[in-house]
């Protein structure tokens, strides 16, 4: 019961507005709980660091000063960490969701080793969690993202076609990652506590549903479908708030939406997919530009008016377009939110959008003013982010999580 209380409390905590931080006395009302018993639990949680309390604030009447309690900043932490086709890196995010420190790296991993791509993951993981122990962040879990089907929480890795990976057994490849750390490094009670976090505890999951967590806070119990935008195209349907990711967890997968069945071979398999039309690569080809050059560089030559550019942009978006009416059609939303590198090219995406949205969604003509299609301002790597906000997410909820033990 006590357990139950402490995660009941710290919820009202965390979810108080920034500028109007909850006290005892609210903690108390909120929660039906005595102020003793309240008092006792706040205890509780400055001792293991989750909770801070402000400076005093005082009544304009008489009676005893309230005091603010806020969510500690820097000293809880969980690791996001993501593989997708040109990068692989890893975030940790404190319990406020600020960064706290991250380490990256731009590869080519088309047909890549998966052993090879997960030793490298590892050994940035190595040097941002030894940075997090100089400064006392304790790490509670982690998260993998993967741009493609995974059974959810642990895995295998079924398939990600964009990496040329099929039925990968990620614990097992991380542990003969370990191996070869320890080889490196030497093995050390740092290796032990990365190995608890990477090994025994890693949670897998898709890219997208990842990256859309990180827009369910912005959109409170509202209802929307994010696409994120890479060399592949995953998207995450968000339903009041909680992404729905299928019987498997391998729902969302909108890149391999057939929108041209005598169009080019996808990596799938599959002739026409989305992502032969709208995936990163496809459109910087089509722009005839470099398949490495960033959506800046696509984005300039089409504001010159440059006519290949203007053109593949333009196929891009009805493409898009064609595979959003599809999901629509079959799942009642009305807004749209474009991650990933769509999340740049909104602008030049919303119109072809809109437009065959309005054409080909049934429900089209009761919903068209209050059709939303918008960029995510989350920023870059926002499975990344996703991915540790899901491990705080499962870790306050869960009683016998590592949040709540020193």
């Amino acid at each position: 019961m006590r357990d139950h209380n402490l995660c009941l409390v710290f919820s009202f905590i965390a979810s108080a507005d920034p500028d109007h931080p909850r006290s005892r006395a609210d903690l108390a009302e909120l929660t039906g709980l005595t102020k003793a018993t309240v008092s006792s639990l706040v205890i509780t949680l400055r001792e293991i660091g989750l909770v801070t309390e402000l400076e005093p604030v005082y009544p304009h009447r008489v009676g005893r000063p309230a005091v603010p309690l806020v969510v500690s900043q820097g000293t809880v932490g969980a690791l996001g960490l993501e593989i997708n086709v040109d990068f692989l890196g890893v975030r940790a995010i404190d319990l406020t969701g600020e960064i706290l420190g991250e380490s990256f790296e731009k590869l080519n991993l088309r047909q890549s080793d998966p052993s090879v791509a997960i030793t490298a993951l590892v050994r940035h993981a190595y040097h941002l969690v030894s940075h997090l122990e100089t400064q006392s962040v304790r790490l509670i879990g982690a998260c993998l993202a993967l741009p493609g089907i995974a059974d959810h929480p642990y895995g295998p890795l079924r398939l990600a076609p964009n990496l040329g990976w099929h039925d990968v057994d990620i614990s097992a490849t991380m542990a003969l990652a370990f191996d070869a750390l320890i080889c490196e490094v030497g093995d050390s009670e740092l290796v032990e506590i990365l190995r608890n976090l990477l090994v025994d505890d890693l949670i897998v999951d898709n890219e997208a549903n990842l990256a859309a967590r990180t827009e369910i806070d912005k959109h409170h119990g509202t209802s929307f479908i994010y696409v994120s935008g890479e060399v592949g195209i995953g998207a995450a349907i968000v339903v009041d708030g909680e992404v729905f990711s299928g019987l498997h967890g391998w729902a969302g997968e909108i890149g391999h939406i057939v929108v041209d069945p005598q169009g080019p071979v996808c990596a799938c398999g599959a002739t026409g997919c989305l992502e032969m039309y709208a995936g990163k690569r496809s459109l910087m080809v089509a722009a005839g530009l470099d398949p490495s050059d960033s959506i800046d560089a696509l984005l300039a030559v089409h504001d010159q008016d440059d006519p290949r550019a203007s053109a593949a942009i333009a196929r891009a978006g009805e493409a898009l377009g064609i595979a959003l009416a599809d999901c629509m059609n079959f799942v009642d939303v009305s807004r749209v939110i474009l991650g990933g590198s769509f999340a740049l090219l909104t602008p030049v995406l919303a119109p072809g959008l809109a437009v065959q949205i309005s054409s080909r969604v049934l429900a089209s003509r009761w919903v068209s003013e209050d059709l939303d299609i918008r960029a995510s301002d989350t920023g870059a790597y926002a499975a990344a982010t996703g991915s540790a906000l899901a491990v705080l997410d499962q870790a306050m909820s869960d009683p016998a999580s590592r949040l709540w033990n020193r």
